[in-house]
């Protein structure tokens, strides 16, 4: 099979079984998405889904989390990971965006990754899941789902070739529902630890299962 022929069939599975793929956080507009995102770097949505009210209800627009303090700020997410420097880039973020975009969050890569706390990953999500913009954020789900399928070669060991691979071999038009494709994939089944290949319908399709490198 081909890789051009690969990608037919992942897409054409997923399709049917996620039709309606979407971002697991909880936000309200895209200030609260770049905030949830940015929280969520290396810890679960659920947890973020679980501090973002409190933190969302006190600081709804990045004015308001301009004048709080990181103390402050680490208060409302002391239970996320690396809380310290999430809270001091949550206030740098937010004071960057009201004094530099009126508070907006810019539809723009280079602007988005200037502010702080923002990687490409992080922004390539608000882009994709605001905007609709054709943009593959690679994180550890679908950096391991995409090797593990053969959707990219062995030789693609950072995100941003993932990436590159990813959105030259998808259609444009597929690309903001294939992210949340592979993060949902690994997140539930093509999981890091024991993978639940038994419930997974691609593995007539899987190159690692197939080369039995994952028990069956």
């Amino acid at each position: 099979m081909t890789r051009k022929q690969l990608y037919r069939e992942v897409a054409a599975y997923f399709k049917e079984a996620m039709p309606e793929a979407k971002t697991e956080l909880h936000y309200d507009n895209p200030f609260q998405l770049l905030v949830a995102v940015i929280l969520s770097a290396q810890c679960t949505d659920k947890r973020i889904n679980q501090v973002t009210p409190k933190l969302f209800e006190d600081y709804p627009t990045a004015e308001a989390m301009a004048l709080a303090t990181p103390e402050v700020i680490f208060e409302y997410i002391k239970s996320v990971s690396y809380p310290n420097n999430k809270a001091k880039h949550l206030v740098e973020m937010a004071r960057m965006l009201w004094k530099k975009h009126g508070g907006e969050v810019p539809q723009d890569l280079k602007q988005l990754t200037e502010l702080p706390g923002v990687g490409r990953k992080t922004a390539n999500v608000v882009l994709s899941v605001v905007w609709g913009e054709a943009r593959m954020a690679v994180d550890t789900h679908v950096f391991r789902v995409s090797h593990r399928l053969g959707l990219v070669p062995e030789s693609c060991k950072t995100p941003f070739s993932v990436e590159k691979m990813l959105t030259k071999h998808f259609f444009e038009e597929e690309i903001p529902d294939a992210h949340h494709w592979l993060i949902l994939h690994g997140r539930y089944t093509c999981t890091a630890l024991r993978p639940k290949c038994e419930k997974c319908g691609l593995t007539h399709l899987c190159k690692t299962f197939q080369q039995g490198q994952i028990s069956r």
